[in-house]
């Protein structure tokens, strides 16, 4: 239920290519910036300016985080949203200068669609000028134009993911998340335990992943090319430390999800922002996020079914 862009001053973009199956999707924050922590569980992340993020780092706030395909190559899409923010006076004020702070990560979407198209500088810009406070768009959008859930039995027995999003409300505390999962593991619903996405034969069914799991080793995608990346955001004030916490509990959320998650090969990854609007408990909040990312990562798969 709900989406991200329920924390007011929350926007979300996407610019993608469906035909080579590649894609980015951008997330505005209020202008003045806001505080933003991060966690990164996998042991292969393509990510960008996540050391700014740490709690002992001078910078206190960001102005959008990018999350998209091509894998590095495509972190040159944070580049076409820092030229949009400073266009419009957007950043660090540092002598005449606006310098915007956008932290971005990667997912692998090489494997699929056409490897040589990568999301870049015009497609980040134009995902920032597509950016809405209105519906989100789910599944094979932004991010999730080219993701995949289930390889582990190799990426021809993997199924289509996507993007996804959903929100939390306890009085007037929003916490809203937004997700997509290119996953070795498979995609669970984290209510009803169903599978979403999985390893399938050739007969569309799934396979049995105890045999996959016991042979992982000689069957498992290259490093680096599976990903669940998210973002949280909420009205709740918190400090930047605040945020890395919250950043770690929302992976609670990720591991209802995605089975299994976090492995050697994951590049996981979980943003965690902050308006500053309504106070509430850290635990509250970070219950709330990890509900949001769970329902977010199902959406996304379930909106591409």
């Amino acid at each position: 239920m709900g989406s991200i862009v329920d924390v007011a001053g929350i926007r979300v973009g996407h610019a993608q290519d469906s035909v080579a199956r590649t894609g980015c999707t951008v997330v505005l924050l209020p202008e003045n910036g806001v505080v933003c922590g991060v966690d990164v569980r996998g042991s292969a992340p393509g990510t960008r300016e996540t050391d700014l993020l740490a709690p002992t780092a001078h910078v206190e706030v960001v102005h959008a985080i990018v999350l998209t395909g091509g894998s590095a190559f495509g972190l040159d899409a944070a580049c076409g949203v820092v030229a949009y923010l400073e266009e419009r006076g957007i950043g660090y004020a540092v002598g005449p200068w606006r310098v915007p702070i956008v932290p971005a990560a990667v997912l692998f979407d090489l494997n699929v669609g056409d490897g040589s198209i990568r999301p870049d500088r015009a497609m980040g810009y134009a995902a920032a000028a597509a950016a809405t406070a209105t519906a989100v768009v789910e599944g094979a959008a932004g991010a999730g134009a080219g993701a995949t859930a289930g390889k582990l039995a190799g990426i021809e027995h993997a199924m289509r993911s996507g993007i996804g999003t959903a929100s939390r409300k306890l009085g007037d505390l929003v916490v809203g998340a937004i997700a997509v999962a290119n996953s070795i593991g498979s995609i669970y619903d984290p209510e009803t335990h169903e599978k979403i996405a999985g390893p399938r034969a050739s007969d569309g069914t799934f396979l049995d992943e105890g045999p996959l799991l016991a042979q992982y080793a000689g069957l498992a995608p290259p490093d680096g090319a599976n990903t669940t990346l998210a973002i949280v955001a909420t009205n709740a004030r918190l400090r930047k430390v605040d945020a890395t916490k919250l950043a770690q509990m929302a992976h609670a959320g990720l591991t209802r999800a995605v089975i299994p998650a976090h492995l050697t090969r994951d590049g996981d990854t979980i943003f965690a922002c902050a308006t500053g609007i309504v106070d509430a408990p850290l635990d509250v909040v970070g219950i709330l996020a990890a509900e949001a990312v769970a329902e977010a990562i199902a959406r996304g798969a379930r909106a591409v079914r």
